[in-house]
């Protein structure tokens, strides 16, 4: 599916978007804050919009929420805990989760495997709902009339076996960040539309950067061994026309398409990739880019919003395209996107709820995607002007084709699929033969399936 232009294109995007299959730090409120000590404390993120759906209380409930900890949203979610303990009574205690999604799916595991009590709100990988639907609760009941205002698609995902096990909280995808000021000062006139243009860009500009900082670097992105790189390593092999994963239970990684994806990756570490790329997490390649210190760099879309914030090195300095790819195959974005649960275990479930109801409103999608660039999963507050004013970039990625993780395909096995491919994958990017390492991971991909 590409992505096209202009407003309808916008809404057209997500809604396909949305039909593909796809340590911790406790900030307590101890009291019922007051509007003045969430605006004075988080000032950065300003004032949340009130709760609006009901106007019940839940005086006595406490809450533990498993929250955003990448960028600004950690923060806004903060804020938002605030505002609902402000408006209902509840206490809302906003724990961080790990940033390596593989982490935050263990965590989840071990509380769910002992039947704790000790979270109530989750946030939920989009590829997670079909796991851990045996210890959500059903939202359809509370939740069903504002279900029914989000993308048609993002709810059929968030539905198992005919239970809303979770609610849609934003969508995302991979792309393409550049120097926007760097390129014009090397000459070039537009971004990378190949891995090719990509490569020889990077090195020009590295070397000529690197008279200022000798830690520059011409790319970073996602090469830590989680499931960050499976999302960026199928993004590379789609876009070398080497297929994506699996198809229906069968693994397709072994073909040369995908092998010279990896081997080309394996070539960018140490060259115009840091040695230590291999390391590196969304936040890692992102300090580096907002820090002026690359020319390219692979994020989702909310490094957008991070690097635009005032006083960033980069503001104003840099832009957005689709990914690179080779030439005859697509350029390819790994959809993305997280949505929110509750525990079956959950002491406070009516709060819990309605707590997800709050987070999962119209009014707070307009406010995260106008304070933190999020992509909202309601049609109505996609057309919103304002929020097609601080999200540029759905214009700026037309013509990508989104790729979804195989979630559906691999069913409750997903995360042991997951993990066989990005450790193959990391292997490679060590120095693994290529070929002996999608060999190696379709041979457990295959053992995980049966």
């Amino acid at each position: 599916m590409s992505i096209g232009g202009g407003e309808q294109t916008r809404r057209s995007f997500l809604t396909a978007a949305a039909v593909l299959p796809l340590s911790a730090l406790i900030s307590g409120c101890r009291r019922a804050p007051s509007a003045e000590d969430a605006a004075e404390e988080l000032p950065e993120v300003g004032m949340p919009p009130p709760r609006v759906l009901r106007a019940e209380r839940h005086a006595g409930a406490r809450l533990v929420f498993y929250a955003e900890s990448v960028g600004i949203g950690a923060a806004i979610d903060r804020a938002l805990a605030r505002r609902f303990a402000l408006d209902t009574g509840a206490i809302v205690d906003v724990v961080l989760r790990p940033r390596d999604a593989t982490e935050t799916y263990a965590s989840y595991l071990r509380l769910f495997q002992a039947r704790s009590a000790d979270v109530d709100v989750l946030s939920l990988d989009i590829v997670w709902p079909g796991i851990f639907a045996p210890h959500l609760l059903d939202l359809g009941a509370a939740l069903g009339g504002l279900a029914a205002t989000h993308l048609e698609a993002a709810i059929k995902n968030d539905t198992v076996q005919g239970r809303l096990v979770a609610m849609p909280y934003f969508t995302d995808f991979g792309m393409l960040y550049y120097r926007s000021d760097l390129l014009q000062k090397y000459g070039y006139d537009a971004p990378p539309a190949t891995w090719d243009e990509l490569e020889g860009m990077a090195r020009t500009i590295q070397r000529g950067e690197r008279a200022r900082s000798r830690s520059f670097a011409g790319f970073v992105w996602q090469g830590k061994a989680y499931e960050g790189l499976t999302c960026n390593a199928l993004e590379w092999i789609h876009s070398y026309g080497g297929g994506a994963i699996l198809e229906g239970r069968e693994p397709t990684v072994e073909n040369p398409r995908a092998a010279q994806a990896l081997a080309r990756f394996h070539g960018f570490v140490g060259t115009i990739s840091p040695v230590g790329v291999t390391g590196y997490e969304e936040e890692d390649a992102r300090n580096v880019f907002q820090g002026g210190n690359a020319a390219f760099m692979r994020n989702w879309p909310y490094a957008y919003a991070a690097g635009n914030t005032k006083g960033s090195r980069i503001e104003g300095r840099f832009d957005v395209a689709p990914l690179p790819h080779e030439p005859g195959y697509e350029s390819s974005a790994t959809l993305g996107g997280w949505t929110l649960g509750v525990s079956r275990y959950s002491r406070f479930p009516d709060a819990a709820v309605a707590f997800v109801g709050y987070l999962c409103s119209p009014e707070v999608q307009r406010f995260r995607a106008l304070v933190g660039g999020y992509i909202p999963t309601i049609p109505a507050v996609q057309s919103d002007p304002d929020v097609a004013r601080v999200l540029p970039f759905l214009e700026r990625v037309r013509g990508a084709t989104l790729v979804a993780r195989p979630s559906n395909q691999a069913g409750a096995r997903y995360n042991e699929v997951s993990i066989a491919f990005y450790q193959g994958v990391s292997k490679a990017l060590y120095g693994t033969d290529p070929e002996k390492a999608l060999e190696q991971i379709a041979r457990r991909i295959r053992r995980s399936l049966r």
